[in-house]
C-alpha cells in the first residue's frame, strides 16, 4: 500500500515572473494544484523545507489543504534548475482514492546475471521505470526484477514482468528492460595477415634497392663513355 504524507501548502495570488523569482529567493516553491478532472487549477506555494521533507518521506500520496478543502494529490511534475538542481516549480495532481491513476514506477534489479558473472557479458538497462495504472492505494514503491537467470544474449521485456493483480503495466509489452550483451573485444591482427604485410614490405624494399642499383650502374656506364 502506498504511503501517505500530510503536506502544508499555501494559496498564492502572485503570478508574475518577478513575483515568482522573489518567492524562490524566500525559499518558497511555486506550484499549481490541478483537480482530478482537470476542471480546476489553484496556484499555490510550498516552503522549500516542507517539500524536501515530503520528498524524503518516500510517500506517493500527499494530503493537502487548499481552497478550504482537504485533497489527495500526487506529484505530477517537478521542474529543476539545470545547473543547481534547485526545484523551480511543482504540479500537484488531484486524485480520488476509488479511481484509477497512471503513474511511473521505478524498476529495481535484484540478483546478478549469470551472463555477466560466468560469461563475461555486459548488463544493459533499457528503461529505469515503467508506467502503470492502479488505484492510488496500490501504487508500489518499485517493481522488482530478478535478473540472476539472464544468460549472455538474453533479453527481459515488459511482457516478462510477473503479473500483479494490484496494477496493470501500460508501457509497451515489447519494451526492453534489461539485456545481457557481448562485451566488445579489442581487434586482434591475424598473424598470417601480419606476415603477408611484412613480406610485402620486404619485397617492396628489395625492389626499391634493385631499382636504385640499376640506376647507379647506368650512370656509371654513361660516365665511362
Amino acid at each position: 500500500m502506498a504511503n501517505e504524507y500530510n503536506l502544508d501548502v499555501n494559496k498564492r495570488e502572485t503570478q508574475g515572473k518577478s513575483d515568482l523569482k522573489q518567492m524562490r529567493k524566500e525559499k518558497k516553491i511555486p506550484g499549481v494544484y490541478y483537480s482530478h478532472d482537470s476542471k480546476q487549477s489553484i496556484p499555490l506555494y510550498i516552503n522549500t523545507s516542507d517539500l524536501t521533507n515530503a520528498q524524503k518521506s518516500n510517500a506517493r500520496i500527499f494530503t493537502i489543504n487548499v481552497g478550504g478543502k482537504k485533497r489527495n494529490v500526487l506529484f505530477k511534475s517537478v521542474q529543476y534548475h539545470p545547473v543547481t538542481d534547485q526545484i523551480l516549480h511543482i504540479d500537484l495532481y488531484g486524485i480520488k482514492m476509488d479511481q484509477l491513476v497512471s503513474v511511473n514506477v521505478a524498476m529495481e534489479l535484484i540478483g546478478s546475471a549469470k551472463g555477466v558473472i560466468e560469461e563475461g557479458g555486459i548488463l544493459t538497462q533499457g528503461a529505469n521505470e515503467v508506467e502503470i495504472e492502479c488505484l492510488p492505494s496500490n501504487i508500489p514503491d518499485n517493481i522488482t526484477i530478478d535478473i540472476s537467470h539472464l544468460a549472455l544474449g538474453d533479453v527481459f521485456r515488459v511482457e516478462d514482468v510477473e503479473k500483479n493483480d494490484n496494477f496493470t503495466i501500460k508501457t509497451s509489452s515489447d519494451q526492453i528492460l534489461v539485456s545481457v550483451t557481448q562485451a566488445m573485444k579489442e581487434e586482434v591482427v591475424d598473424e598470417e595477415v601480419a606476415e603477408e604485410t611484412d613480406t610485402s614490405d620486404t619485397s617492396e624494399e628489395a625492389a626499391s634497392e634493385e631499382t636504385a642499383d640499376s640506376s647507379n650502374q647506368n650512370n656509371e656506364e654513361k660516365e665511362n663513355e
